[in-house]
């Protein structure tokens, strides 16, 4: 019987090394979806693949894990590849991923789709953030290979149109894991030394992955940080890269992009000539109208007999004093009225009318005008004042007495 019992240890690894044994396993693609997605500080990446009726731990190594092009999020559907082998230390087998897709498409596309959506959040595809571009570039910086025919086309496109513009080449790697930075260098470099006005960057068609250095994430943010304009023109028209989404414009080939960068020479030549015949023309019709104005003065009066005007001022003169005269007479007139009849209102008022008809004012010594026959007493001395002049009296009767009154 102690033949038959195995220990934990022999038994894992017994069935361990079956595993190991079986190529199929060795080599084998799972379907399914991620559950419980991890990335540990080490750069490991744990995880599960699971489908309707069972699960499978697996395991991502930090050096497979640097090489994945998308982000992996719990949820979405997979293919990995790896091998099945069992860890002894839990005693469960488990796959060991070396690759992992999108199940459907491509890890190229479900990068750049998750990619998109990241910045899109941030705000750097937004077009409150694009910059114009300048109507008369005088120099552009063209970011891409020295080597490849995008530079060619740029170069003729833009000589053709607007030779006076200066190209400054600054050539770089648009290919490959070296192609990123060498991009995000010259913009930044073209930036802080000012350079040019404009920068053209891009290159000529491929594949997604010929174009994946125009959907890298530095580049992009390094496009949206450049103070200088930057036109986007990656591939062909149908290809559309991150860099065409962040950039102040996006031109559908090379030579679109020289041709949306510069003016042509032909219509701004047409357009000079149209504003010179117009400007031409409005000056010939102000010299005109100046002719005529001219032609009304030297015609009027005042030039053709000066001394005319002279005598128009002098009558004008002499109506106006005429009307201030007769204007002064007509108010010291009015004044002059107004004046007598203030007067004869005054003297009808004035006592001395009233003692001409034969009236007398009598006064105290002291001057006091008596108003009633109680003011006076007998014996007491008045002063009549008559129109001609003033008579002394004495009251001799008693005032007061009704008898005296009426002299009975």
């Amino acid at each position: 019987m102690n033949d038959n019992v195995w220990s934990v240890s022999e038994l894992t690894r017994q069935i361990k090394d079956l595993l190991d044994g079986e190529s199929s396993l060795q080599h084998i693609y799972v379907r399914g979806e991620l559950s419980n997605y991890k990335i540990y500080p080490s750069g490991h990446h744990y995880f599960t693949i699971k489908d309707e009726e069972a699960t499978l731990k697996a395991v991502m190594f930090r050096r497979e894990a640097s090489r994945l092009r998308f982000r992996p999020e719990s949820g979405m559907k997979v293919i990995a590849l790896g091998r099945i082998t069992v860890y002894p230390r839990d005693g469960v087998y488990q796959l060991y991923a070396t690759e992992l897709v999108p199940d459907g498409v491509g890890d190229l596309h479900a990068a750049f789709e998750q990619l998109k959506a990241k910045l899109a959040e941030e705000g750097l595809f937004d077009r409150d953030h694009k910059k114009p571009l300048p109507p008369y570039p005088e120099r552009i910086a063209v970011i891409t290979s020295s080597a490849g025919a995008a530079v060619r086309d740029v170069i003729r496109v833009a000589t053709k149109r607007y030779p006076v513009a200066k190209l400054i080449v600054m050539p770089v790697r648009v290919q490959g894991a070296e192609a990123p930075p060498e991009i995000v260098s010259a913009i930044r470099y073209a930036n802080r030394w000012k350079v040019a006005d404009l920068i053209i960057t891009g290159r000529g068609g491929g594949s997604i992955e010929d174009l994946w250095a125009f959907n890298d994430e530095r580049v992009a943010r390094a496009i949206y940080e450049s103070e200088i304009p930057i036109i986007s023109a990656v591939g062909h028209e149908p290809d559309v890269t991150i860099a065409d989404y962040v950039a102040d414009l996006r031109a559908a080939t090379p030579s679109n992009g020289a041709e949306l960068a510069v003016p042509d020479q032909s219509e701004l030549h047409a357009s000079l000539l149209a504003a010179r015949k117009q400007m031409l023309s409005a000056l010939l019709a102000r010299v005109d109208t100046g002719r005529e104005r001219l032609e009304q003065l030297r015609q009027r009066r005042v030039l053709t007999d000066p001394g005319a005007y002279v005598a128009d001022r002098r009558l004008a003169l002499d109506h106006a004093a005429a009307l201030l005269q007769a204007s002064f007479r007509s108010s010291v007139s009015d004044k002059r009225g107004r004046l007598a009849q203030g007067v004869a209102a005054l003297d009808a008022m004035s006592p001395l009318k009233v003692l001409g008809r034969g009236y007398a004012i009598a006064e105290t010594e002291e001057g006091r005008i008596l108003r009633s026959r109680k003011d006076a007493a007998p014996g007491q001395r008045l002063r009549l004042k008559l129109a001609d002049g003033d008579v002394g009296c004495r009251v001799e009767e008693d005032p007061a007495c009704e008898v005296n009154r009426y002299g009975k």
